[in-house]
């Protein structure tokens, strides 16, 4: 090990990790809340007010394909912001990303509908989205970069974690912010205006997210690399040459976004849409994603903890193939018109099993690659992963599990599990990075440090925590 990297982990940088966390947690929660308001919109609201009337099943395609476009921008804001993050610092990059997201949601609330201005209102609905999918590339990889970077020795996933614990809060803030709305609103109120309040509250979230992000500090490393002139002209060259199949690793198992995918949209469009002839209320589907982000959100730090005792792979592994196989039951659980049954695979499913993925994957990614490209190799695999799992709901609402088709859960289970199984197989061949010092993270002969070594020196940094 070398003695930058002692230095870096040393007990009294305690405060420095704590606030990086404090900052990926807020960050990323508030971020996500915009980005998810979008999903339950796109699932519950849109194909009722920005597409024409007369046919059901396409409104829903429609609306499921905007949800996806955003998805699409996604590779590019990779590419874009990632470098920008690998040159001007990962402080930088999280504070652009909050206000293009902030500005791009808040413009949501005030487009007009589909009887107003016609191909207009979908026009510019994507547009937004489009910004959005920028946006939201450069958030995960940037505060996971950057938690990471401050952590100490062998506690890179506890702290990493945080960051996953943060979506997760945003994603339940997402679907909490609609709980009252289409409970307590008549149909007519929630689809002319009710709707649009939780995108105008992204004022608050932009506000909060840069008083938050312009207050923290720039990582040790990445001032290190920048005062050794170390920083690269072209970060995207540089990362794929030097780890392409690293990047390549980070998109298959980034197909994992399937799960979520799978339950807040198309599960969603399913459970509630008239057409797929389920029932079940808008206001009683939003607290399934509730229940299991409250579940997942107490679970992720353990976890992620657990993953600097035993190891990355082993617990997203187990996530992957864990929540595929769940997938069924939890749409089998719709199918039969099941409430209560539902919630359970749901929590089982999501908030529990998946997490052993969602959990570790902040600490994972950046691991594998070296400082100089770690946010834009991180930010392009994980991106153009993501981008493919938007299309999912899209792809088996109209070909694999249409409106009025039958064996629903069988065949989208099938698919879901499918996709798992690849994002377990690249687990799998990746190489185990816990033990392996932060300077030589990303280097083909980085050696993981003898368990008995590591051990002691994960004590000597101290089992600080987040508090």
């Amino acid at each position: 090990m070398s003695v930058n990297n002692v230095s870096q982990d040393a007990p009294e940088a305690v405060q420095a990790p704590r606030q990086a966390a404090a900052s990926g947690w807020v960050g990323s929660a508030l971020e996500y809340y915009d980005f998810f308001i979008y999903a339950q919109a796109a699932a519950l609201i849109f194909p009722q007010i920005f597409f024409p009337k007369g046919n059901d099943q396409v409104a829903i395609v429609a609306s499921l394909a905007t949800y996806g476009v955003g998805y699409v921008a996604r590779p590019i804001g990779a590419f874009v912001l990632g470098r920008y993050g690998d040159r001007h610092g990962r402080k930088s990059v999280l504070v652009l990303c909050m206000i293009l997201m902030g500005i791009s949601t808040m413009a949501v609330a005030l487009l007009p509908t589909y009887q107003q201005v016609g191909i207009l209102a979908p026009l510019l609905l994507v547009i937004l989205r489009l910004i959005q999918g920028f946006a939201v590339a450069g958030e995960i990889s940037g505060a996971s970069s950057m938690i990471a970077e401050h952590a100490p020795f062998g506690r890179r996933g506890y702290f990493a974690s945080f960051a996953l614990q943060g979506t997760q809060f945003g994603q339940l803030l997402a679907a909490a912010v609609f709980l009252p709305l289409a409970h307590f609103l008549p149909e007519a109120s929630f689809n002319s205006w009710g709707w649009r309040i939780p995108f105008l509250l992204s004022f608050f979230v932009l506000v909060a997210g840069y008083y938050i992000r312009r207050n923290v500090h720039e990582t040790p490393v990445f001032e290190e690399e920048a005062e050794a002139g170390a920083i690269p002209e072209s970060p995207i060259r540089a990362a794929f040459r030097e780890n392409g199949s690293n990047i390549g690793r980070v998109m298959c198992m980034a197909l994992m976004n399937v799960i979520p995918t799978i339950t807040t949209v198309f599960g969603a469009a399913y459970a509630t849409q008239k057409d797929y002839g389920i029932g079940f209320s808008k206001d009683v589907f939003l607290w399934i994603p509730v229940v299991g982000n409250i579940v997942a959100a107490l679970l992720i730090p353990l976890v992620g903890s657990l993953s600097d005792r035993i190891g990355r792979r082993p617990l997203i592994i187990g996530g992957a193939l864990g929540s595929g196989l769940l997938s069924f039951g939890y749409l089998w659980a719709i199918s039969q018109q099941n409430v209560p049954l539902a919630f359970l695979f749901s929590v089982l499913m999501w908030g529990i099993v998946y997490q052993g993925y969602n959990a570790v994957f902040p600490s994972f990614y950046p691991e594998l690659f070296r400082t100089k490209t770690r946010v834009t190799s991180m930010a392009v695999g994980q991106n153009i992963g993501t981008m493919l799992t938007a299309f999912f709901p899209v792809l088996i609402s109209q070909y694999i599990a249409p409106t009025h088709s039958s064996n629903i859960p069988i065949k989208v289970g099938l698919f879901t599990l499918t996709i798992c199984i690849i994002a377990a197989i690249a687990a799998y061949s990746a190489k185990g990075t816990y033990r392996i010092p932060m300077d030589d993270l990303g280097k083909p002969d980085a050696r993981p440090l003898p368990e008995d070594e590591y051990l002691r020196l994960r004590a000597e940094a101290g089992g600080t925590s987040v508090s």
